[in-house]
């Protein structure tokens, strides 16, 4: 065996070794042989690539079953955990919400309840115009709107415009065909509003900022920055509880409020008809100009002179009557 494997060793030993001396050499000549070749015959290079890609295909795919099964395995037991997880959650938050349930019924019931005892007068059915948002017809002095509703919609001066986050502003006027929307931000605008935690009364006051004033504010009053502002209700304007913003800022001199929205952001606004009076509209201006020539004070009929000195048939007080006696 020995002298059957001598002679064979004796011709293979330089060969191995001359190969292992200059195998380096012939990786870096093969390498440069195949770029030459991929530039002069491009196609022939992409034959070979796709029939290597097929050939080694089915041993990749046969390899990477067992990590692909065993990653398959590990996300099933992952959802499974998880998902008992969630289930034991939700029957938790499915206990509670059934006893809520149970205390909003009740509470509705004892609502309803007050209400007929207190004779209480539903408020009309909100009804909503959404509008699209066509022109922005503000600047440095005025901060305004254009919206694509009018009269024709059932828009009217005086109504309310919001966003999906709380109140815009107000409609100024109203066409048939479009409306102008003045903000909350706008130096004209005066909205009642109310501190969401201390309950204190103020006005939301623009000043053609982006961060309006809490004007009229008690002495007193507790304020804070990140304190929710709300709508207050007073005098018809506005119903309560509509959110207008959050407190920006409090100092001596001032206390500033971000609004819930971004001017120039803004696309779509819902006009809110809550069925108030508490902004006159045009026609009832007209009239009290009208009536303005002629006051009614305490049923004596008061008709400035104009030139005539022809006195009228008023009912007048006689001065000689005792004041027991007047009527």
């Amino acid at each position: 065996m020995a002298q059957h494997g001598g002679p064979q060793q004796r011709i293979f030993s330089p060969l191995r070794t001359a190969l292992h001396r200059f195998a380096f050499i012939l990786l870096i000549v093969s390498a440069f042989g195949l770029m030459l070749l991929g530039k002069a015959d491009t196609v022939l290079i992409e034959r070979i690539r796709a029939a290597s890609a097929d050939l080694v295909s089915p041993i990749m795919n046969v390899v990477s079953r067992p990590a692909a099964s065993i990653n398959e395995l590990t996300e099933q037991a992952t959802n499974l955990f998880n998902l008992y997880e969630q289930n034991e959650r939700l029957r938790r938050e499915n206990r509670e919400l059934l006893a809520w349930q149970q205390v909003a019924r009740n509470l509705s019931h004892e609502n309803a309840r007050l209400r007929d005892l207190a004779g209480y007068t539903s408020p009309p059915p909100l009804r909503l115009v959404t509008t699209r948002v066509i022109a922005d017809m503000g600047g440095a002095y005025a901060h305004s709107l254009m919206v694509s509703a009018g009269s024709r919609d059932g828009v009217s001066k005086g109504q309310a415009v919001m966003s999906d986050e709380g109140l815009v502003g107000r409609v100024a006027e109203a066409g048939y065909q479009a409306s102008r929307v003045l903000l909350i931000t706008d130096i004209n605008s005066r909205v009642p509003v109310i501190v969401e935690n201390s309950r204190d009364r103020a006005f939301l006051s623009g000043d053609n900022t982006d961060r309006p004033l809490l004007t009229f504010l008690t002495a007193d009053a507790a304020v804070a920055p990140g304190d929710r502002i709300l709508t207050s209700g007073h005098g018809g304007a506005f119903p309560p509880g509509i959110p207008v913003g959050v407190v920006s800022s409090v100092s001596e001199n001032a206390v500033r409020v971000a609004p819930l929205f971004r001017r120039h952001q803004l696309e779509y606004l819902r006009v809110a008809d809550y069925g108030l009076q508490g902004i006159l509209s045009d026609q009832a201006i007209r009239r009290n100009e009208m009536q303005s020539d002629g006051v009614i004070l305490n049923g004596v009929g008061i008709v400035p002179n104009d030139g005539n000195d022809t006195a009228t048939d008023m009912p007048t007080a006689n001065p000689a009557q005792p004041s027991d006696q007047l009527p």
